[in-house]
């Protein structure tokens, strides 16, 4: 069971009670924040609202979100490129294509699928059944190094460091347009997009803080092959935030042109770098995953078009 208390503010007054909540839950959706409010688990100033309650100033709300039966996650047996493994974690070069946790639609076939097969009943059992070990995510369609916890100590250690972003997270990308500056830094709030719920978005008045730093790696004549370090971690960061200046991600057809270029499976990025302070030892410990073949045949491709 988790309980939410929220105390509106006066930028927030008048707002329905289910927009603002769903707002501020970005994974919980609008229609389930419905549902919680009209069986009672929602109240306002200790007393039931109806759905369409507009939020006053100082309103208190108060919900409690019932725990959701979650369905028998079995191990399977799918290989995995371990870039780094000791008892306390193990670090995966996750491939293009594949789901990092079991959600709606995706129980199989999994990264976590994969791991409980792999490690047995060594890892954390901190997030539940849906999400032994994974301290943080990537994107299905983005590739590279993910940081997985055998045990609830690194867990707990590694998530306090992700919080105060104490881990280094360099990524590579290919975006459409040519960056004219080396380098620069995008700072804008992000939050879910106020009519497309499964988008993200810079949301000014209800995101939340993001920075992402940025160097040109290489430019291309319509492309720029760059590399991004994350300051904060939210949903889709890179991805809105390139999209936010004009230089899309090449593939990204949630946040770019529909149609690739170059009829890719998804966003081009990449998870290369991964740093963090090991939970046992406090030593600082670095992970480079190698790019995979789609994106350095992409590099080659545009570096013959170049010439």
């Amino acid at each position: 069971m988790q309980e939410e208390q929220f105390i509106i503010k006066e930028h927030d007054n008048g707002l329905r009670i289910d927009l603002f909540l769903s707002k501020q839950l970005e994974d919980i959706s609008r229609s389930y924040i419905q549902k919680l409010i009209k069986n009672r688990d929602i109240t306002v100033n200790n007393f039931p609202v109806k759905t369409n309650y507009k939020v006053n100033a100082n309103d208190i709300i108060k919900l409690v979100i019932p725990k959701l039966s979650e369905p028998d996650i079995l191990p399977e047996n799918i290989p995995l490129d371990i870039l780094y493994e000791d008892k306390d974690i193990l670090i995966v070069n996750k491939p293009k294509g594949m789901v990092v946790h079991p959600c709606p639609g995706h129980y199989s076939g999994t990264l976590v699928n994969a791991l409980m097969y792999y490690c047995k009943d060594d890892l954390s059992g901190i997030n539940g059944v849906m999400r032994p070990g994974i301290v943080h995510r990537i994107d299905m369609d983005t590739t590279g190094s993910l940081l997985v916890c055998k045990n609830d100590f690194a867990h707990q250690k590694l998530a306090q460091d992700l919080k105060v972003h104490n881990i280094k997270r360099v990524y590579h990308a290919i975006v459409h347009g040519v960056i004219k500056e080396d380098e620069g830094t995008i700072e804008a709030p992000i939050g879910r997009h106020p009519i497309d719920r499964k988008k993200m978005s810079i949301n000014y008045k209800n995101g939340k803080d993001a920075i992402t730093h940025y160097r040109v790696l290489k430019r291309f004549s319509n492309y720029t092959y760059i590399e991004c370090q994350l300051e904060t971690g939210k949903t889709h960061q890179i991805r809105v935030h390139m999209a936010s200046k004009h230089h899309a991600l090449i593939g990204d057809a949630v946040y770019g042109p529909t149609k690739s270029p170059f009829h890719l499976q998804g966003q081009t990025l990449h998870a290369k770098i991964l740093g963090i302070n090991h939970p046992r030892t406090d030593e600082y410990l670095e992970i480079d995953a190698p790019l995979p073949k789609y994106f350095v045949d992409l590099l080659e491709k545009l570096e013959k078009m170049q010439n």
